[in-house]
């Protein structure tokens, strides 16, 4: 208990018990000190029946010991009443209460409570201080699992609308929808996102519509999504081959299918990987990514890595290709 910031020390229950009794001079007058504290009614009954049958059968130290065990013993329900106790003494100041011939002994020992008071404050706000101190360290842990936490929501929430998808009749609005999930879903990890947009020509007509823009690094990716039910030809791969080419080197290639890709597109693809890199990815990667919690960026240097050394533009990392 001498450890506990909400109890009474064995040192601050005995000086108390030294110096309530002589703060007030009749036995009456020290239950109603700790009636006027919150002390509750079951801890004093018996000590005022005695005191109604026979004064000299209870004696203030004893009073005063009793029920200061009493409530020390409590738990939280003690608790106002421990702290109204060792307010009042701390905060006495009429000293005129007592007996004269104890009226400076009184005044020492009501410092004493103090004294006591103050260590054991410091030794309360030091445990407080260390608390401090553990929640700052701890902090870091908390931010990154709240972020964690963020992401896994978000991760569920984009695979929800991805699902949404699949049923949509109208294909225009499913193929616009599915490059805008697409540059939320790559934004998880950290990747750099630029949304889709158009270059217009010199005379001002549309002269290339890009999906998006994701930077890995410092590496540009021109983005493709296509949305198509059968497996992805050469017709679906070779406009966006032409931008790249287009592009001065350095800038990749990412075409992102919701089917597969037939053999011709992958092989045209592997031709193209002599002067450009070219990674190609399927809807079905992106789903197993966010189902488990997989790393977007960590994914897409892997493929690189693969198209650009292996010449393998339609590499699977940690899936299983046959599934």
């Amino acid at each position: 208990m001498h450890n506990d910031p909400y109890h009474y020390p064995p040192d601050l229950v005995a000086v108390l018990i030294d110096t309530i009794p002589i703060l007030v001079r009749s036995k009456p007058d020290t239950l109603e000190f700790f009636r006027g504290a919150g002390v509750a009614p079951q801890h004093l009954a018996d000590l005022e029946r005695r005191l109604a049958a026979d004064r000299d059968s209870v004696g203030k130290y004893e009073i005063a010991r009793t029920v200061i065990n009493r409530i020390n013993a409590e738990g939280e329900s003690g608790l106002r009443a421990r702290r109204e106790i060792v307010r009042r003494v701390v905060d006495w100041g009429d000293f005129s209460t007592c007996w004269p011939k104890e009226a400076l002994q009184a005044q020492g020992l009501v410092a004493k409570v103090r004294a006591l008071v103050n260590v054991k404050d410091a030794f309360t706000r030091m445990q407080q201080e260390r608390e401090r101190e553990r929640h700052e360290r701890m902090r870091p842990q908390r931010e990154a699992a709240a972020a964690a936490e963020r992401k896994r929501t978000e991760r569920e929430a984009l695979l929800r609308e991805l699902g949404a998808l699949f049923p949509m009749a109208n294909a225009h609005q499913r193929g616009l929808a599915f490059e805008r999930l697409l540059n939320q879903i790559f934004k998880l990890d950290g990747l750099t996102v630029r949304e889709g947009f158009t270059l217009s020509t010199e005379n001002g007509q549309i002269g290339e519509q890009i999906d998006g823009l994701v930077e890995l690094g410092s590496q540009p990716y021109l983005v493709e999504a296509k949305w198509r039910k059968n497996p992805l030809g050469v017709d679906g791969v070779a406009q966006h081959l032409v931008r790249v080419y287009s592009r001065p080197a350095g800038v990749h290639g990412l075409i992102v299918s919701a089917s597969r890709f037939a053999d011709t597109a992958v092989q045209q693809c592997r031709h193209a990987l002599t002067q450009k890199v070219i990674v190609l990815a399927e809807l079905r990667e992106i789903v197993m990514l966010l189902e488990r919690q997989g790393n977007f960026a960590t994914w897409l240097h892997a493929k690189t890595r693969a198209a650009a050394v292996d010449r393998n533009p339609l590499f699977f990392p940690g899936l299983d290709q046959a599934a």
